[in-house]
């Protein structure tokens, strides 16, 4: 009756926390997770941010509780699963148009997807792919917004990839500078996790500034 219970107890995966999906998938829940959260409207909940910079940190091994991965295989499952989810997210918003986000009850997602459309109208296609890349819930909406607006495919195809890239290796690797630097960084994780998500907004709320300093500077010439 104990082993089907601890069996059981070890299967039990909490899908909103980045340790307990690494613990039981490894590198490749890493892409799996990467390809929802950027492909699948059902996967804005998931936390990239966190899997991307936790899993970078176990692969130094000065983390805690034996989990360790490799970070050659990481970065690949990283790149593909973010690179390919957007691409699919793109083609599936243009072959069903908006039709998958107007019949979503979420309200968090409907919020996504209005931020997605201030990004699209505020600094068009090339900047508005990489930046949202950045923010949570909005990447997962841009890229099928991106396909139902007909963005030529080779403009979001060549910035979803400059910026797919960024994003997913550039945490990873933040994640692994960071433990092979600081002895037990696992101490640290968390207010270190919302130190990353925070640095990764920079990008955006710098571009949210010039443009407001630009518009603020239009109505003054006027």
């Amino acid at each position: 009756m104990t082993a089907p219970i601890l069996a059981a107890s070890q299967l039990a995966v909490n899908v909103l926390d980045a340790h307990s999906l690494l613990a039981a998938f490894g590198v490749l829940g890493v892409g799996a997770v990467m390809f929802a959260e950027t492909g699948l409207l059902v996967g804005f909940f998931l936390p990239g941010d966190s899997l991307l910079f936790t899993a970078g940190l176990l692969c130094t091994g000065s983390a805690r509780g034996g989990l360790h991965l490799s970070l050659g295989p990481l970065l690949v499952a990283a790149a593909l699963g973010a690179l390919a989810g957007a691409q699919f997210g793109y083609l599936i918003g243009r072959k069903a148009g908006g039709t998958l986000l107007t019949r979503s009850r979420s309200r968090r997602l409907h919020e996504g997807v209005k931020r997605a459309e201030e990004f699209l109208d505020r600094y068009g296609h090339a900047k508005a792919i990489v930046l949202a890349r950045f923010v949570p819930v909005v990447r997962t909406v841009l890229n099928p917004m991106a396909g139902a607006l007909q963005v030529p495919v080779r403009t979001f195809t060549r910035w979803q990839i400059a910026g797919g890239l960024a994003w997913s290796v550039g945490l990873t690797l933040a994640g692994y500078a960071l433990g092979s630097s600081i002895p037990n960084v696992d101490r640290y994780l968390l207010p270190l996790v919302a130190l990353i998500v925070v640095v990764s907004l920079v990008p955006v709320l710098a571009e949210l500034y010039r443009g407001r300093r630009a518009a603020a500077s239009e109505e003054g010439r006027g």
